[in-house]
């Protein structure tokens, strides 16, 4: 105020109350004093959006790191389910292969020379032996009419489990089959009106009768000799072959 009123008043008086001068030099202190409140506003609002920008960082940075790790948590117990589900698939699969399956026929060594001609099997439907150059399509394929027992022979080779029935299968049979067929990679299921058994299930070397689709050596006989060790050509595969 002091130094505001001299540089209003070169003589150094004091401006009289109400005097141009006096309320000049009150205008200036007004403005200083607005000015000032201003400035400690302005670093008030500087400092609040200092320390919520950075609150912000490091919640989004907490925030990330939380995303992340959660992430890698949820990926780690899939990996450790798919694991856990492959192993128990894996031991049923290995249980399966050391069970007797009762009723089971097997038939040692056979010919898989490929040849163009049609070949009279000695079983029916037919468990191995020469074959046709090219396999039935097996990825869990099912066909509503007779295949060809060359193209079949084939499948086996490669490990297939093949599905048949004659005009004795009901219909809840042959829909069970054929759902289990069609989630089974490396089977397949065609009607064969010759054979003998309702139901009949084919690897290669390897067959067996039952006459229900329920019948629990079904699902034995599935998880032992699908890509099983009976498998003569491990990992050939089952698709673009005949349709």
């Amino acid at each position: 105020m002091g130094s505001a009123s001299k540089q209003s008043d070169p003589t150094g008086k004091q401006p009289k109350p109400g005097s141009k001068s006096a309320q000049q030099a009150d205008r200036r202190a007004r403005i200083a004093e607005l000015r000032a409140v201003e400035q400690r506003r302005e670093r008030r609002n500087k400092i609040l959006t200092i320390g919520i920008s950075s609150a912000l960082v490091l919640a989004m940075i907490g925030g990330g790191t939380w995303l992340a790790l959660d992430a890698k948590h949820k990926n780690d117990e899939k990996k450790a389910a798919a694991q856990a589900s492959a192993d128990a698939a894996q031991k049923v699969k290995d249980d399966a292969a050391k069970a007797d399956i009762p009723g089971l026929q097997t038939f040692g060594k056979l010919t898989q020379n490929h040849v163009q001609t049609e070949v009279k099997y000695p079983q029916t439907p037919p468990v191995g032996g020469d074959h046709n150059p090219v396999w039935q399509t097996c990825m869990g394929n099912v066909y509503d009419k007779p295949i060809k027992n060359e193209n079949a022979v084939h499948s086996l080779e490669h490990g297939a489990v093949w599905v048949t029935y004659n005009g004795k299968a009901t219909p809840e049979d042959i829909k069970a089959l054929s759902d289990k067929v069609k989630a089974t990679p490396y089977s397949l299921m065609s009607p064969y009106p010759d054979e003998q058994g309702t139901i009949t299930l084919t690897a290669w070397s390897n067959q067996l009768v039952v006459d229900s689709a329920s019948d629990p050596r079904v699902e034995t006989f599935f998880a032992k000799f699908v890509q099983g060790p009976q498998t003569l050509e491990q990992g050939a595969s089952c698709s673009s072959g005949q349709m």
